[in-house]
């Protein structure tokens, strides 16, 4: 067995103030390598967000530009979240969850047609959406 020993002794981590943990189960579990990266990004960002509850009120807005993210990175990875049952979202507030009992993987769906490119491919919804409101290509 290992002998475990603090190497700084003086810069133990302890809670303090506000309270945000990662259950060990996350990286033993396989959770850590079912995410993307945006997913884990935006999942540890609402962690050290939240509450004891889980609970946090970051805006999208605030989210993305903290997190350095597009608005559809973030919506993509915010969906993928709720889908693999990580958190909740009701509009306005988060609520990171309990761990399920097993890493729930998404299945890739490959879009095919251009009524699946409109509704699902961020570049398309981006593009879509600046024409509307008479924005240029960047």
């Amino acid at each position: 067995m290992i002998q475990r020993k603090a190497l700084i002794c003086d810069r133990i981590r302890n809670i303090k103030g506000s309270f945000a943990w990662v259950p060990h189960k996350f990286l033993r579990g396989n959770f850590w390598t079912s995410l993307s990266q945006h997913e884990l990004i935006l999942y540890l960002f609402l962690v050290m967000a939240a509450d004891r509850q889980g609970l946090s009120y970051y805006s999208f807005d605030r989210i993305c530009s903290i997190l350095s993210i597009t608005p559809d990175a973030y919506i993509l990875a915010r969906d993928n979240l709720i889908e693999k049952d990580l958190i909740a979202f009701d509009g306005h507030m988060f609520q990171v969850l309990s761990l399920p009992e097993c890493p729930v993987v998404s299945s890739v769906h490959i879009l095919t047609s251009k009524k699946d490119m409109n509704r699902k491919d961020p570049a398309t919804v981006q593009q879509i959406i600046r024409k509307c409101i008479g924005g240029h290509n960047a």
